[in-house]
């Protein structure tokens, strides 16, 4: 039987997982719509693509930066004021992307929104993992179930005001209305503290899970897994073009596959460990870029970018929710890492992307081959963490039992 909300003293868990879902749409909108404007505002601004991805790289930059120190101070402030700050800086990038009056202020616009991205995902994702300690991988993946969806609505979105001839100014506006929505509902619902402090393990127990070589390990995979992503993502809509006539709406249909697979995500993790997952992800990964890269005709890229979602479909979540569940004193910290790992990297992926586009204009999916290399070397590492589990007789989720929480209380000398 369910735990009342008065014994609880926070909202019921179904109000503040939908409520995160909402607040995951607002980032995922405003990174479809950005990729449906990125040859506009190299237009507009007249100047390359490149010079467009270190602007638009802002987003992840200040992403990385955010959820970095949301992470730490998660538990300081709660996870609520993390998120009624996060609307504020929304709120204002998308205003500042609206009026830039050149480039640079652009990127100081998007950094703004990648600010407010990061403090989001600083926030939910632990507040996901408290609520649904004993399913954290399969409740992450249902959670990013949004990331996918959001930029499903802000790709047709931006599609749709294109059919219209509606200026890049009116889609980056639609974005608006989800983080306003999202603020309002999280001002009149009660979050409870995360695992890690309802656990009572201290924040220098926390801190000394930074040094677990498996997560270090897990760590640089994030690097890896996001940039292979979230690298060509942000660009489908140029990449494409040529080869699909719409390549937002490519976007558009990669988004949708990866929302089905997250959304049955349940199944997967059950049959699969969380380990067995992210080896098959990283083969299908290559398999896919390879693919796109090659793709020259409408049916060619919609199937080739069918295989290259399946693959990048369960990276992100279960990246954190191995995370959470491997290394659960770490709590908010190494989750907010992780996402900056991701995001960082992702960052210094798009004028990367840009370069390669500006070098391929006449074939602009051959960019996509230098990407299959990421996936390659994930397949190695998680290959070795996949075997080594399975000598220790598989995967294995810690949990913060009496046990764990008393030998971390000896040894930070409070017992």
């Amino acid at each position: 039987m369910e735990t009342s909300s008065t014994e609880r003293n926070y909202s019921s868990p179904r109000a503040l997982f939908s409520a995160c879902c909402f607040a995951l749409v607002v980032s995922a909108v405003a990174f479809g719509i950005r990729s449906n404007i990125t040859g506009d505002l190299a237009k507009h601004f007249n100047t390359e693509n490149q010079a467009v991805g270190w602007a638009i790289g802002g987003a992840f930059f200040g992403f990385g930066v955010s959820i970095f120190v949301g992470g730490q101070l998660c538990d300081w402030l709660g996870m609520k004021a993390l998120l009624l700050m996060a609307c504020v800086l929304q709120l204002a990038g998308i205003a500042w992307t609206i009026f830039a009056p050149s480039v640079f202020y652009l990127g100081v616009a998007t950094w703004l929104i990648g600010l407010g991205n990061g403090l989001v995902e600083a926030a939910i994702n632990p507040m996901v993992a408290s609520l649904y300690p004993n399913e954290k991988t399969h409740r992450l993946n249902l959670l990013h179930v949004w990331w996918p969806g959001g930029i499903v609505i802000g790709g047709l979105i931006g599609f749709m005001l294109t059919q219209v001839n509606a200026p890049w100014q009116l889609k980056q506006a639609v974005v608006f209305i989800p983080a306003v929505i999202y603020g309002i509902l999280f001002i009149g619902l009660k979050v409870p503290p995360t695992e890690r402090v309802q656990s009572g393990v201290s924040t220098k127990a926390m801190y000394r899970e930074l040094f677990r070589p498996l997560f270090l390990v897990f760590l640089f995979c994030m690097l890896l897994t996001a940039a292979t992503e979230l690298g060509p993502g942000q660009w489908m809509d140029a990449i494409m073009k040529k080869a699909a006539g719409e390549g937002i709406l490519v976007l558009v249909w990669i988004a949708l596959i990866m929302a089905i697979g997250r959304l049955f995500a349940g199944p997967v993790v059950h049959k699969l460990s969380p380990t067995g997952i992210l080896l098959g992800c990283a083969v299908v990964s290559i398999v896919g870029l390879l693919l796109v890269s090659h793709a020259t005709s409408v049916l060619g890229a919609y199937l080739a970018s069918a295989v290259f979602a399946v693959g990048v479909c369960y990276f992100w979540p279960t990246m954190l929710g191995v995370t959470s569940e491997r290394f659960p004193a770490g709590g908010a910290l190494l989750m907010g890492l992780m996402g900056t790992a991701g995001m960082i990297s992702a960052g210094f992926a798009q004028p990367l992307m840009g370069r390669l586009l500006d070098s391929f204009k006449d074939n602009p999916v051959l960019s996509l081959r230098y990407a299959a290399f990421l996936p390659a070397v994930l397949v190695v590492i998680f290959l070795i963490i996949y075997l080594s589990d399975r000598a220790k007789g598989g995967y294995k989720a810690e949990k913060l039992s009496e046990k764990a929480l008393e030998a971390a209380a000896l040894a930070d000398g409070e017992a």
